[in-house]
């Protein structure tokens, strides 16, 4: 990204000029200068010094463009301190403080240049903790919410083609952990409960990679369930959709096994999804 790009390229020169300045400062003896005596700039530079140090060093890179808010809050300085703080929080996992920078900074200068990563900034405080299935997806959410935001208030970004594929990716999770519970259920001949959860990513996550396998596991279930309607709807829409698939080729054995051919011929939710399937509304 172009923002992290400016960021290297200023710490490999305040890496030079910051270390001159602050050796220079304590080359008169051992006595301690306060921080109020630097100026916005040379705090500012020390700062960006110590982020290029690495990750070890991020959170003292927080602290002094924190300071650098503090003591000039007013100046241009500050300005950018204040996203450059939210950075060096992201770096050192301060996910939590990372948000409340961005954010402030997103509510103080909206239309500035940097507001568009800001916000980014903020989406990934929560994408990065959804690495895991087993996870609370209250954090997906509030990833897909802050990448949305993203997408329609800097739609010109260059930050937005990221956000996109990162707010797929986070659909798609959603999607994977509806899929875990309902295979968990099924495996334990909890048919009921695992057709709540296939049905939720048939209907609200139609644009992921588990719509087919989701189709598939309901005509199981239901077919455990002698309703045999609705299993050869399933089919039919798995059938329309996901011809070429293996979760298709499985679906026809599985049916064919019973005397069955897919066939919408239920009048449920499953039926209604085979029409909006057939006018384009689906999928």
């Amino acid at each position: 990204m172009r923002f992290m790009g400016k960021i290297r390229a200023r710490a490999t020169w305040a890496s030079a000029t910051s270390l001159v300045l602050f050796l220079a400062a304590c080359g008169g003896g051992n006595r301690e200068i306060p921080i109020e005596a630097y100026s916005a700039q040379e705090i500012f530079e020390k700062g960006e010094f110590e982020l290029g140090q690495g990750k070890r060093s991020a959170d003292e890179a927080a602290q002094l463009f924190a300071e650098v808010e503090r003591l000039y809050p007013y100046s241009e300085w500050a300005k950018r301190a204040l996203i450059m703080q939210a950075y060096a929080l992201y770096e050192a996992q301060e996910y939590e403080a990372s948000r409340l920078s961005a954010q402030r900074y997103i509510d103080f200068y909206p239309a500035d240049e940097d507001a568009a990563y800001a916000q980014y900034l903020l989406a990934l405080t929560y994408y990065d903790q959804i690495d895991l299935v087993g996870r609370d997806q209250g954090l997906t959410f509030q990833a897909l919410q802050s990448l949305r935001t993203l997408v329609e208030i800097y739609p010109d970004s260059e930050y937005t083609q990221s956000a996109i594929l990162k707010f797929d990716l986070a659909f798609n999770h959603l999607a994977a952990k509806e899929m875990e519970i309902g295979r968990y259920y099924l495996k334990r001949n909890h048919h009921t409960a695992a057709i709540n959860r296939f049905r939720v990513v048939v209907e609200d996550f139609q644009t992921t990679s588990h719509t087919a396998e989701a189709l598939y596991r309901l005509m199981e279930a239901y077919l455990s369930l002698g309703l045999t309607a609705e299993a050869q709807t399933a089919g039919a829409i798995l059938g329309y959709n996901f011809q070429s698939s293996e979760w298709y080729e499985d679906a026809y054995a599985l049916l064919q096994g019973q005397g069955l051919e897919p066939d919408p011929v239920s009048t449920g939710w499953l039926r209604k999804i085979y029409r909006q399937m057939l006018k384009g509304e689906w999928l």
